[in-house]
């Protein structure tokens, strides 16, 4: 049976402060920074992000601009801070406006409405392009030791190559197949909604037979001839692991 995943050299969650004021914008936006690994905490105003910076640790923080209160974490003592976590800025509806990189990485500046975006263009409003950002500003600070793989017993994703491998044959995976491996393993023996694989897989809704299509060939792929890894919990959805439902 598939042992789970070492806990050798695994790198540490990623803590993100979402700060936004629109449920329509933060819900889905946490539940895929979740589904990729990310550790989340979401409020809707920036005086409360202001008092939890000084109390934890964040990675990064994602920024709502638009709300009312902002000028709070302007002059915030932990944003100036040397070791500050990196700013992702966005509209109330989740539009891209530019980041602020974290501690050691280029000048100070205040957030708040009519800052910087560090002449990046406005893109996409689509979670999708803002997990591609977060990815950019926090991906790199896993710890020394950790070569950048995710494993559940002899399975093995390579994020650096986009390339999988079960023991000694390798899996070659088109784009999709490898958001969703990547998904499934990040979340490994949790069953997963086809809602959720969606949202981490899609950047718009997919069909419930395209969701299953593409299961069915990365379980095709990943299983082989060997012990099954991606099983159906049907009425639930998928999971990776073991034969033991979670």
């Amino acid at each position: 049976m598939p042992k789970p995943p070492s806990t050798d050299a695994v790198p540490a969650i990623p803590d993100v402060l979402l700060v936004v004021g629109e449920p329509r914008t933060s819900e889905p936006l946490s539940a895929l920074l979740e589904l990729a690994g990310y550790r989340t905490v979401v409020v809707d105003r920036a005086t409360h992000a202001g008092l939890l910076l000084t109390e934890r640790r964040f990675d990064l923080v994602i920024l709502d601009v638009t709300l009312p209160d902002t000028a709070a974490l302007r002059h915030s003592r932990r944003l100036l801070a040397p070791d500050r976590p990196a700013v992702l800025l966005l509209t109330g509806t989740g539009e891209f406006l530019g980041s602020l990189p974290g501690g050691g990485t280029g000048r100070r500046r205040g957030v708040g409405p009519g800052s910087g975006t560090g002449g990046q263009p406005a893109a996409s409003g689509r979670v999708a392009e803002v997990l591609a950002r977060v990815r950019q500003l926090v991906g790199s600070q896993e710890p020394a030791g950790w070569d950048g793989a995710l494993r559940y017993g002899d399975l093995v994703l390579d994020d650096a190559t986009r390339r999988a491998r079960r023991g000694e044959r390798t899996i070659e995976l088109t784009p999709a197949e490898y958001r969703l491996l990547r998904c499934l393993l990040v979340n490994a023996d949790r069953v997963l909604s086809k809602e959720q694989i969606g949202r981490h897989v899609w950047t718009d809704p997919p069909t419930d037979s395209a969701i299953e299509r593409l299961v069915s060939r990365l379980r095709r792929k990943v299983n082989g001839e060997q012990s099954a890894l991606i099983h159906t919990r049907r009425g639930f959805g998928y999971w990776l692991g073991g034969t033991v439902q979670p």
